[in-house]
């Protein structure tokens, strides 16, 4: 009876002393199992791609009252009716992109700058255009804090791409539109791909590959992104 009381005072103490505040997860080993239960044990097999997933800690991208969930196979909300998209959509179109160390890639939404970041372990240079000044900013803050210094952020039309960049080796899109915006095949080079989910309610996500006469399509899966954002000023 005594040992009871004693360990219940103990706990009593530990949680007034915290301030009764959650523990920390542990996040190294979750973040361990989400590459070997959500990637590995699918179909992620790119080396490249699983480095960079274990190296990007998910859980410094999405806010503080979701990370208890950022290691869960599922889209998380980022503020503005944005999301971070699930690892294995992260990883899915990573790796579809077909990517090489020497790259130069765009990504259209940069959202929490996880993607970008994902892209900035694998290839050269990283360019990433957000349409919501208030993520882009915080997303920049964010990486720059990582020492991330092949990214670079600006505010703009996801529609229109980033031609002063261009030509890029690889385009990922991670919202989705309605149709292919063409400007953004004009600015990938002739072999480049670009992944992108294209629908409203039924999306498909598509690897566009651009050809010496125009551009090859492929369809991947069937997906659910949040709608590509037009500026129409």
């Amino acid at each position: 009876m005594l040992l009871k009381f004693a360990t219940l005072s103990i706990l009593l103490f530990c949680l007034w002393s915290c301030g009764q505040k959650p523990l920390e997860p542990d996040d190294d080993r979750l973040q361990k199992k989400m590459i070997d239960e959500q990637l590995k044990g699918r179909d992620i097999t790119d080396e490249k791609v699983l480095s960079s997933m274990a190296k990007v800690k998910r859980h410094l991208f999405v806010p503080a009252e979701s990370r208890a969930w950022a290691h869960e196979d599922r889209p998380l909300p980022i503020g503005y009716g944005q999301t971070i998209s699930q690892p294995y959509i992260v990883a899915y179109m990573t790796q579809a992109a077909q990517l090489k160390e020497g790259d130069k890639v765009l990504e259209v939404g940069t959202g929490s700058g996880y993607q970008a970041a994902i892209l900035a372990e694998i290839v050269k240079e990283v360019y990433t255009i957000e349409i919501l000044p208030e993520l882009a900013q915080t997303a920049k803050a964010r990486l720059k804090q990582l020492s991330y210094s092949n990214i670079q952020v600006i505010v703009g039309d996801g529609y229109k791409g980033w031609p002063q960049a261009a030509p890029y080796d690889a385009i990922i899109v991670t919202a989705a539109p309605t149709q292919i915006p063409q400007e953004l095949i004009r600015q990938l080079k002739e072999g480049g791909r670009m992944i992108i989910p294209i629908g409203s309610f039924e999306q498909e996500l598509l690897r566009i590959t651009k050809t010496k006469d125009g551009f090859k399509e492929e369809r991947l899966l069937s997906v659910h992104f949040v709608p590509m954002i037009k500026d129409l000023k």
